[in-house]
């Protein structure tokens, strides 16, 4: 435990999309956190000799794909593949359906990018769509697109809110082989009819549970409803609840599923929490920031006002931080993502938005400031470090 005086540590049946229901997350079903007990938020990671390595039954040199592809995958450092992509990565090249059931920080990104691509340059025709709840995770898949395609004369285009819609509808017209969006701005772009969902022959549906926390269930069903009857269909979630399991019936056929063991992405965690007492909070932050080994820092915040009033104070007392949330310009996340993950700040102040879909390599610590609203949310929260086989700590103020 910390003491807060411590300085150190099927059909195109519908051709408009019109009436677009409001979107409004429900997440009344999920966990609260108002009541809880805090030694769930104390737990120590297993020694790295406890745990027990899996064992691939393929390696990337294996699998019946693109040379060039295989060398892109080496360049990325890419030595062994995880379990979801030596499980599914056959599977999506022999042109089955796919459920990946797994958390973020497992591989699935590349787990269905690989096979994808290697189908795009099998079939130049081939169009792949890929649907992410958010426009940080969106981009995430854009870039990895384009790192594992570099020299194979392979085309993305990232279709997001926040960014003018008119260099996304020039890219449209150019037919580029992948469409990475939220499903708001896709259907915007349906509506405009700079996009029809029919033209495409492989569909990725990328953290569905997110998706569905954040109120786009009747975006996902409209697009679902738009889609060709013949097509590749790859679904990905962490849970699979029965609104889940509802879209699962009308996208996917005779699907395989795959399951990566839940909550994994904690497992190389240390988590503890941090008594704050007397002390004002943000001095308590202070002191943990400059001390030895708070590196790389995410720190976690309920609400937009809060983050921005402590990103002001952190600057004010000479600390090199940023801040990603609701109220922030998509660019301007993008310029504060691309800075951290650069390490040219040492700490990313951020609400929820954050909390999935990234990958953000050698975090060393999770704060959260504000204690997060569900139990799911603290999951993916701490879930930002420990990744890759490296132990993180996760800390949180109480």
């Amino acid at each position: 435990m910390f003491n807060s005086n411590r300085s150190n540590s099927s059909s195109n049946s519908r051709r408009r999309f019109q009436n677009k229901p409001k979107r409004h997350g429900n997440r009344g079903s999920k966990k609260k956190f108002a009541s809880f007990d805090p030694s769930r938020l104390v737990q120590k990671a297993p020694s790295v000799v406890d745990e027990v390595k899996y064992a691939p039954e393929n390696m990337f040199s294996d699998f019946p794909i693109n040379k060039r592809l295989k060398e892109n995958i080496k360049a990325k450092g890419y030595s062994h593949p995880t379990p979801i992509q030596d499980q599914a990565i056959p599977h999506i090249l022999k042109g089955k359906d796919v459920v990946g059931v797994a958390n973020t920080g497992t591989g699935k990104t590349a787990a269905f990018l690989i096979p994808l691509i290697n189908k795009a340059l099998n079939d130049r025709s081939a169009r792949v769509l890929v649907v992410t709840p958010t426009r940080e995770l969106a981009t995430q898949v854009n870039d990895e697109v384009r790192k594992f395609s570099r020299g194979l004369n392979l085309f993305s285009t990232l279709c997001v809110g926040g960014l003018s819609i008119n260099p996304q509808i020039s890219n449209l017209r150019k037919r580029p082989h992948f469409v990475i969006g939220t499903p708001g701005r896709l259907l915007d772009l349906a509506n405009r009819r700079n996009l029809r969902f029919g033209d495409f022959s492989a569909i990725v549906l990328d953290e569905v549970d997110r998706m569905l926390d954040m109120g786009f269930i009747h975006d996902v069903k409209s697009i679902v409803d738009n889609l060709p009857a013949k097509r590749l269909s790859l679904f990905f979630s962490a849970t699979v609840s029965p609104k889940i399991k509802e879209i699962m019936r009308d996208f996917l056929d005779e699907p395989v599923f795959i399951t990566v063991e839940a909550q994994r992405a904690a497992k190389n965690v240390d988590q503890d929490i941090v008594k704050i007492g007397e002390k004002p909070k943000i001095d308590v932050l202070h002191d943990l920031l400059v001390s030895d080994g708070f590196d790389k820092v995410l720190v976690f915040g309920r609400t937009k006002w809060g983050i921005e009033k402590l990103l002001s104070q952190l600057k004010k007392r000479g600390l090199n931080v940023a801040s990603i949330h609701g109220n922030k310009s998509q660019a301007q996340r993008q310029v504060a993502l691309k800075k951290f993950k650069a390490n040219q700040v040492q700490a990313l102040l951020a609400t929820d938005v954050a909390s999935r879909g990234l990958d953000i390599d050698d975090v060393t610590h999770v704060i959260n400031f504000d204690l997060p609203e569900t139990q799911d949310d603290y999951i993916h929260r701490i879930g930002r470090t420990g990744r890759a086989d490296k132990t993180g700590i996760a800390l949180t103020f109480v």
